[in-house]
């Protein structure tokens, strides 16, 4: 008889999560297990059926060829059935532990792990403009979790040690019947750790972790932008006993700069120039984050004009060649003239008007623009 699709037999989608998949085989597995089931041929197929599913379904491996291939791909590399020869009992314990516990054996529960991972934090980092593109050290205060030095993050008080749970025997679990089958829990008083804190420490109050604030030191790589992050690792709040610290994940947030505007490598300013210097050219100094270099003006020379000054922009923070400055040309109108500049700007424009050239590249165009637009809307 052929098999029946693995998801289907869990009854899970196909993009179903590792923990879905778990949940969904923990269900079947109870509902169908022999020993609530004896002499059902039916309910041990079934059981057998889940704990196949579920052996290739958590394994990302088998999975992605279980997906790719089907059942003929697992089959042709081996691994049909149960992995390194374990069996369903193998399987089932992995998700709920001996099963002489479960079902009133005389198998003894594994105990809860007290070792935990501190936990990871996240710290936004404001720098300036030049911080992010040149790169810098940057020392923050951090508020956290840390280990207690009184007690060196046992919990206990100076001088004294964790005591082995008298409800449980350092088992971390306790038996409770329930119907014609048992059920290990998990001990109330230790809370599955196994030891109980008689003498707790008085600067942490037994947790073995006290607030603080730790200074850092972080060194910013040039070129980080919004959103990037520095991970510091180990420098996280402070593990339960004895466990590994968690991370320190620094998302950078770079302010808003006065002259420039950062998109990705390349850098943007505007210079402003007057219109004598835009028609009659020259030469004029624009700043850079690196100081202050020359900037040649061509007569002519309308807004809007870009000048790209090559390696005056940000490095990539992860390598590549610099980026660049671009200068964005703003002609300024003057204000506020005197009786006399006027009458000069008066005989200005007349010798324009008189001259008969094309003083003014974009104007005749776009005025010959508007008069078919306006022509073809009255056709």
């Amino acid at each position: 008889m052929a098999k029946r699709d693995y998801y289907d037999v869990l009854g899970v989608d196909r993009g179903a999560s590792e923990a879905d998949v778990k949940k969904a085989y923990r269900r079947l597995a109870m509902k169908y297990h022999p020993d609530r089931n004896p002499e059902d041929a039916e309910a041990d197929q079934r059981f057998k059926e889940a704990s196949e599913a579920y052996e290739v379904l958590s394994d990302d491996e088998k999975r992605r060829t279980y997906d790719q291939f089907g059942h003929a791909g697992i089959d042709s590399q081996g691994m049909g059935g149960f992995r390194n020869g374990a069996d369903v009992g193998d399987i089932f314990s992995e998700i709920f532990g001996d099963i002489g516990d479960m079902f009133g054996g005389g198998g003894r529960g594994r105990q809860r792990s007290s070792v935990q991972r501190g936990s990871d934090l996240r710290y936004t980092l404001d720098l300036e403009l030049e911080q992010a593109v040149k790169g810098d050290t940057v020392e923050i205060r951090v508020p956290l979790l840390d280990a207690c030095d009184d007690c060196d993050g046992s919990g206990a008080a100076p001088g004294s040690s964790p005591s082995t749970c008298m409800e449980c025997n350092g088992a971390g679990q306790i038996r409770v019947s329930q119907g014609f089958f048992s059920l290990n829990q998990t001990c109330p008083r230790c809370r599955g750790v196994g030891r109980v804190i008689l003498d707790p420490c008085r600067s942490c109050g037994g947790s073995g972790r006290v607030e603080r604030r730790t200074t850092l030191s972080v060194k910013v790589p040039a070129g980080v932008d919004n959103d990037d992050r520095i991970r510091l690792t180990g420098k996280g709040e402070a593990g339960i006993n004895g466990g590994p610290p968690g991370d320190l994940y620094v998302q950078v947030r770079v302010r808003d700069h006065d002259i420039f505007e950062r998109e990705g490598t390349h850098l943007f300013c505007d210079v402003p120039i007057s219109f004598v210097d835009a028609a009659l050219g020259g030469e004029m100094e624009v700043p850079t984050l690196d100081g202050r270099v020359k900037l040649k003006v061509p007569a002519g020379t309308q807004t809007g004009k870009l000048f790209r000054l090559r390696g005056k922009g940000v490095p990539p923070v992860r390598g590549g060649p610099t980026g660049d400055l671009l200068c964005r040309v703003a002609i300024e109108t003057p204000v506020r003239l005197s009786k006399e500049q006027r009458e000069l700007l008066e005989q200005f424009r007349k010798s324009l008007e008189e001259d008969g050239e094309a003083h003014s590249p974009k104007e005749a165009s776009w005025f010959e623009s508007v008069k078919r637009f306006f022509d073809g809307s009255s056709g």
